[in-house]
């Protein structure tokens, strides 16, 4: 027992040795180590290609990305920690806000890539900090598009034509529904999937900084998401009977088996559906929300974007990290594999599914989803459903007012910073 001890003791000094020799690797090397932490799964086949590229061209830095599962809750525990990585990868919600409320990110201001972001895209990051601050925290990556998904081999057997306006698209409904195929199909069971329509509309319907003005005092939910949510009740007379039996993947699938001519959905759902039926021939349109065309927007939001930790030490390393993910055949290595749309200015290819809302994409002509604005604990999703359940006479009033007031109850103290900066800000004048 006792050699077997003295063996343990010694293999633990060995093994510590080696781990040692290991983490100090990178500095014997003389290279510089750099962290990326990315909130996308999904993307690791993508990441590790883009990984091997950096490392294979770069002498003086190593390059490490991880894409965990529930990364935002290992970023989160890390940050507690004071445990940051140099860079983090993720989308632009929520979540970005509050990180950046916690002065976690530096300012990239003076990195050269920040003028090669498209205006949409910058002013959507702007929009999402409580109160406004001078500089750019992030660098948006890549962006999804929703709006609606449509079986184009179904429109181009029947002559349908694509809508423009609000009464074009419900006539283009009742069309259908009158040849006895089913509109639209919404999958409504999982409650996130409310919000889809509910964004789509929203952007066309309701200003872009519609949260800051409620915060600000200068207007209500009940004013500004009246039309918002007078319309996406319509849409249930061209939806699936008992759209809120059927998930996400019953709609998904249904949609790609021929039993809808359209999907309110986001480009996100491609991969899904495809999956079910690969041949599909897919094409899109922005939810015409508006009853004049040139009114419509496409709800488009940043889906990954990279910040850099305001502690790292490693500015000059991370700033050539972030040159080399903005270079055009890094950027199209990640949109071969996850799709989107890149939120560089330049002739990046576009899938072929969002052909459709091209002419929006390229005159820059969106705006984010305003869910990204709203607390989680607020769980609009399952306020939306239950409001789309409710067919009492008030029924949007009720969800309306629910609205204002849930949103006063989950977004005090942020109300309360926001209207302190303002007084302070019309004071100093």
């Amino acid at each position: 027992m006792r050699t077997a001890g003295r063996l343990s003791v010694t293999m633990g000094i060995v093994m510590g040795m080696l781990c040692l020799t290991g983490c100090g690797q990178s500095a014997a090397d003389g290279k510089i180590e750099v962290e990326l932490v990315s909130y996308k799964p999904e993307a690791v086949a993508a990441f590790e290609q883009i990984e091997e590229r950096f490392n294979a061209t770069h002498d003086n830095i190593h390059l490490t990305i991880d894409s965990p599962n529930e990364a935002m809750t290992i970023l989160k525990t890390r940050f507690i920690r004071e445990d940051y990585p140099d860079i983090v990868g993720i989308g632009g919600d929520i979540n970005y806000s509050s990180f950046l409320d916690a002065d976690l990110f530096m300012d990239i201001s003076d990195l050269e890539e920040v003028g090669m972001v498209k205006q949409s895209y910058l002013d959507m990051d702007k929009e999402l900090e409580f109160v406004p601050l001078e500089g750019t925290y992030a660098l948006p990556y890549a962006a999804n598009a929703a709006g609606i998904l449509y079986n184009k081999d179904m429109f181009e057997e029947h002559g349908w034509e694509i809508p423009g306006t609000w009464s074009e698209f419900t006539a283009l409904c009742e069309e259908i529904q009158a040849e006895g195929i089913q509109p639209l199909y919404f999958g409504y069971k999982d409650t996130w999937t409310c919000l889809a329509p509910w964004n789509a509309l929203a952007v066309g319907l309701s200003d872009s900084d519609t949260c800051n003005q409620v915060n600000l005092g200068n207007t209500t939910f009940k004013e500004s998401y009246r039309e918002a949510a007078e319309k996406i009740r319509v849409l249930l007379d061209y939806a699936e009977p008992n759209p809120y039996a059927y998930g996400y993947n019953d709609a998904c699938t249904a949609f790609a088996r021929g039993q809808s001519a359209m999907y309110p959905i986001g480009s996100y759902a491609i991969p899904q559906i495809k999956s079910v039926n690969p041949d599909m021939n897919i094409d899109s349109f922005p939810f015409p929300a508006n009853e004049a065309e040139e009114d419509n927007i496409l709800n488009s939001g940043i889906d990954l974007q990279f910040c850099v930790m305001k502690n790292s030490d490693k500015k000059e390393a991370v700033y050539e990290v972030l040159r080399f993910l903005y270079e055009d055949e890094t950027i199209q290595i990640y949109l071969d594999d996850q799709g989107g749309v890149a939120c560089k200015e330049g002739e990046f290819e576009i899938p072929v599914e969002l052909e459709g809302m091209r002419a929006y994409i390229e005159a820059d002509r969106m705006a984010d989803y305003q869910d990204h604005h709203y607390p989680s604990e607020m769980s609009v999703d399952a306020m939306i459903q239950t409001f789309l359940l409710d067919n009492s006479a008030n029924s949007v009033d009720t969800f309306l007012e629910r609205f204002d007031t849930d949103w006063k109850r989950y977004n005090r103290d942020l109300i309360r910073k926001v209207q302190q900066y303002q007084q302070e800000k019309e004071g100093a004048r």
